[in-house]
């Protein structure tokens, strides 16, 4: 090869065209390093690129990445090194070859040159590609993990909050989780929650929120202002976002949110989570028609749920002797249930249960003979009511050996003509 000064040598010749492709495109000459140089024993050998150089290209793709270089920026850099050095490569052709080539030594360089060039650029964007899909694993397992911290309530606080810095989130202040579910376990694998906080953001006035997938559920971490109604409009926008993208994820039209209350400080966002979790587990258990369930209205049930023990004791007392009755205590408990929802109207829940006046009438007599309370008497309505709230949360009423429910109660209308 020669040895020509002024530089023509090979060396010089890839060291300046690739300082000037990249002072183009304004990113390290680094990232081209051995690039042009193969390029060149390529254009005068005819050769291939060697899997070595192929491989080196793929380290390169995977620097750029890291380095935050984006794939059509990193292509640009590379069309134009080469361009760059087309026109270079008649001289050092003749060069190393000891003679000017011919037109037909140029097609064939031609040939060697962009067949390796499209080699080295398919190596560049699966070495950059395998580079994003690591640094995405990272990033998920770090939000994974710092979710998993942060819903707990079990890290030590400096840590976590550094952690939520890197996540744009300042947990000094207040925030209020929503807990959103159908049927079906969200996926923690699934990727809408990347679109549903960029969906939330625009809602809520660019406002950070971090959304992440957790026992099954979809949990939503909202900044607010301690004591904040989150029954208000941004509440309920991310209420009403949450609860279609986890039916979106999951398949499943019906969905249900439940929404904590906002409290301070790192502390306050696991007490909100579980406030938010035990909203959605009573609605649950009481089968609410409403979709968004607030921890602030499920308070009394949760006193109810404190003290299991003297819930259950009092539901066995009230409510046990109905077990007697033909067809069971299902029937009647519903029947009780809904005479209290529709405000002591036996008409209304004759309507609601598509049942005959007459036979509301009867069942609340039966109730009242069996237990000895009396649906009419405003002296023992607390009782009943409490007792058939408790049965609901209960699970009420259950085979005795507890580990399978009863037969639920038969459709409205199709009891026996004794209950109706």
């Amino acid at each position: 090869m020669s040895s020509r000064t002024g530089g023509s040598r090979p060396a010089d010749v890839v060291a300046e065209v690739g300082a000037a492709a990249a002072a183009e495109h304004g990113l390290p000459s680094a990232l081209l390093d051995g690039y042009l140089a193969a390029l060149v024993e390529v254009a005068v050998r005819g050769r291939r690129l060697t899997s070595d150089e192929e491989a080196h290209c793929r380290s390169l793709g995977a620097e750029a990445a890291r380095q935050g270089v984006a794939l059509p920026a990193l292509v640009d850099l590379y069309m134009s090194a080469s361009r760059r050095l087309w026109s270079r490569l008649p001289r050092l052709v003749g060069d190393a070859r000891g003679r000017s080539p011919l037109p037909s030594d140029l097609v064939a360089v031609g040939e060697a040159v962009w067949r390796g060039a499209d080699t080295a650029l398919a190596a560049l964007a699966a070495g950059h590609e395998e580079a994003q899909r690591e640094v995405v694993r990272r990033e998920e397992a770090f939000r994974r993990e710092f979710v998993d911290d942060l819903l707990s309530g079990r890290s030590e606080v400096g840590p976590l909050v550094e952690r939520a810095a890197r996540l744009g989130m300042a947990l000094t202040g207040g925030h209020t989780v929503t807990v959103a579910s159908t049927d079906r376990p969200v996926d923690s694998g699934m990727h809408l929650t990347t679109w549903l906080e960029d969906g939330a953001r625009l809602r809520l006035g660019g406002r950070t929120v971090l959304v992440a997938a957790k026992e099954g559920r979809l949990v939503s971490v909202l900044p607010t202002a301690p004591g904040e109604d989150l029954g208000d409009v941004d509440g309920r926008a991310l209420a009403e976002a949450a609860g279609p993208a986890v039916a979106r994820l999951t398949g499943r039209p019906g969905w249900r949110v439940g929404v904590g209350r906002s409290h301070p400080g790192p502390r306050g966002v696991p007490r909100s989570y579980r406030e938010a979790v035990d909203a959605l587990e009573v609605a649950e258990r009481l089968g609410l028609p409403d979709r968004v369930v607030h921890a602030r209205d499920m308070l009394v049930y949760r006193v109810l749920l404190r003290d299991e023990e003297a819930i259950s004791d009092l539901v066995g007392t009230v409510l046990g002797p109905l077990t007697r009755a033909r067809g069971g205590a299902g029937p009647l408990v519903e029947t009780v249930e809904g005479y209290f929802a529709d405000g002591r109207n036996a008409a209304s829940v004759a309507r609601r249960l598509h049942l005959s006046v007459r036979a509301v009438t009867y069942r609340l007599q039966r109730v009242r003979k069996l237990t000895g309370y009396d649906p009419g008497d405003p002296a023992d309505q607390l009782a009943l009511m409490v007792a058939v709230t408790g049965a609901r949360l209960l699970g009420w009423p259950a085979t005795t050996s507890g580990t399978a429910r009863q037969e639920p109660p038969r459709l409205p209308g199709h009891g026996s003509e004794h209950d109706r």
